[in-house]
C-alpha cells in the first residue's frame, strides 16, 4: 500500500490501471490495496477519466487532509506550534515566548497545551492527529528523541521527549530532530525540491546548519553535524564562548553576542530582536556590527562551501530578518575566499519560509514517517 501512496502523494490523480503499470502488481492486487486506502480515508476518487472505450475508469488522489500533524519548533526564547495536513499545508499556527531553560517539563507540558488548542481552534479532533514532530536547539540522538549534552538547555539532556509528549497527546508517535535540521527540510522540501544540496544556516540566539546532501539530512554519527556555532572563526577575536572555548562563531556572530557588543557601545539590546528592531531603524552601529557578524560567518562557511560544494547557501533564523547587511557581509567573505568552481553556481539566500521552515520541516518528517512502509499499518 505504502508504494501505491507514495505515488500519489505527487498530488497527480490516476487511475487503478495506472498504478498497476506503474507500480508493477496484479490489477487485483492494485484494487485490493486500493480499497483499503479508501476505506481509511487517505485517497479519495476524483470523477471519471477519459474513456478508450468501455465504461470510464475513475481516478483516484492522496487526500491530505484525512489527518493532521502536530507540527513543533522550539528555540531558546520561542515556540511555534502548527497543526498541518498531510502535505505540511499549514492550517493554523502560533508563535510564543517561552525560556528554554525552564526544563522539559514545564515547557513541553506548555508545547502540549498549545497544541490541543490549535487543534480545537482547526475543528479537528485528537482522534485525528497522525504524529507531532518537534525541533530542539540541540544536538538530538533521533532514534529515541533524546536531546545529547545541549549546550543552551539545562536539565535537558537524555531527557525523554517523545515519551513524555505521547502521553499528553493521545499515544500519538512523536518524531524528535534538531531544530536546524527541520528547517533544512522545511526549506528544501517546499522551496527548493529541485536543488540536491543545500546548506541552512540558522543564525538567532544561537547558530546551526542543517546539511542536505543528495537531497536528504546528513545528520553525522552522534546527530552533531551542522554545529557552525563552536567552530572557531579564522583570525576571529579570542571572546569566551559559552561552550568553554574563545572565538567560537556564536560568541562572535550570534544574536546574542551582538546585543551584547550594542549594549556595551551604548545601544541597550538583550536578543537577536532588540538586533533586529535597531538595524530596522537605522542604527548605524547596529548595522556596522551585524555586517560584520556576515563576514565572520562568511569565513566559516568559507570552509563549508570547499568541503560539501552545496547549490544553495539559505539563511534563516531571527537576525536573516534585519535587511541585507547580515548577508552582504557573508557573500563579501565567501566568494572572496572560495575557489571559483566551488562557487561557479551558488546561491547565498535568506529563508522563502517565513520563520515557518521549522514547522514545515517537522510536518514533512513525520508525514514521510507515517505514510512509509513501517508508518502505514499504524495509521490505518
Amino acid at each position: 500500500m505504502a508504494g501505491i501512496l507514495q505515488l500519489l502523494r505527487d498530488r497527480q490523480p490516476r487511475t487503478r490501471a495506472e498504478l498497476a503499470q506503474m507500480t508493477g502488481l496484479a490489477r487485483s492486487t492494485v484494487a485490493a490495496r486500493m480499497e483499503v486506502l479508501l476505506a481509511s480515508g487517505l485517497v479519495s476518487p476524483l470523477g471519471e477519466a477519459l474513456s478508450t472505450g468501455g465504461r470510464p475508469p475513475t481516478v483516484f488522489a492522496f487526500n491530505p487532509s484525512s489527518r493532521i500533524i502536530a507540527a513543533v519548533d522550539v528555540g531558546a526564547t520561542h515556540v511555534r506550534v502548527a497543526i498541518t495536513d498531510l502535505a505540511s499545508t499549514i492550517i493554523v499556527d502560533r508563535l510564543e515566548t517561552i525560556s528554554i531553560e525552564d526544563g522539559p517539563e514545564a515547557v513541553l507540558t506548555n508545547v502540549a497545551g498549545i497544541t490541543q488548542e490549535l487543534i480545537a481552534q482547526s475543528g479537528r479532533q485528537l482522534s485525528e492527529l497522525a504524529g507531532v514532530g518537534v525541533g530542539l536547539p540541540s544536538p538530538v540522538d533521533h532514534a529515541t528523541g533524546r536531546p545529547m549534552n545541549p549546550p543552551i538547555m539545562p536539565g535537558w539532556d537524555g531527557a525523554d521527549v517523545a515519551g513524555f509528549l505521547t502521553g499528553l497527546m493521545g499515544g500519538a508517535p512523536v518524531l524528535v530532530d534538531n531544530d536546524v535540521n527541520l528547517m533544512a527540510l522545511g526549506e528544501h522540501r517546499t522551496e527548493f525540491p529541485d536543488i540536491d544540496h543545500l546548506l541552512f544556516v540558522k543564525v538567532a540566539t544561537g547558530i546551526g546548519a542543517g546539511v542536505i546532501i543528495d537531497g536528504a539530512i546528513r545528520r553525522g554519527a552522534q546527530g552533531a553535524a551542522g554545529d557552525l556555532g563552536h567552530i572557531a572563526v579564522p583570525g576571529g577575536r579570542p571572546v569566551i564562548c559559552r561552550c568553554g572555548n574563545t572565538g567560537c562563531l556564536e560568541a562572535l556572530a550570534s544574536g546574542r553576542a551582538i546585543a551584547a557588543e550594542l549594549t556595551a557601545l551604548g545601544s541597550p539590546a538583550s536578543s537577536s530582536g532588540d538586533v533586529v528592531a535597531l538595524v530596522r531603524s537605522a542604527d548605524v552601529r547596529a548595522s556596522q556590527l551585524l555586517r560584520e557578524a556576515g563576514r565572520d560567518l562568511g569565513r566559516v562557511l568559507a570552509t563549508c562551501v570547499s568541503m560539501l560544494n552545496p547549490s544553495v547557501i539559505v539563511i534563516g533564523g531571527q537576525m536573516a530578518e534585519a535587511g541585507e547587511h547580515l548577508l552582504a557581509g557573508i557573500r563579501e567573505v565567501v566568494y572572496g575566499r572560495s575557489l571559483p568552481l566551488a562557487t561557479q553556481h551558488l546561491r547565498i539566500v535568506t529563508s522563502r519560509t517565513m520563520g515557518h521552515a521549522g514547522v514545515l520541516g517537522g510536518s514533512t518528517m513525520v508525514a514521510d514517517h507515517v505514510l512509509s512502509r513501517e508508518g502505514l499499518s499504524s495509521l490505518i
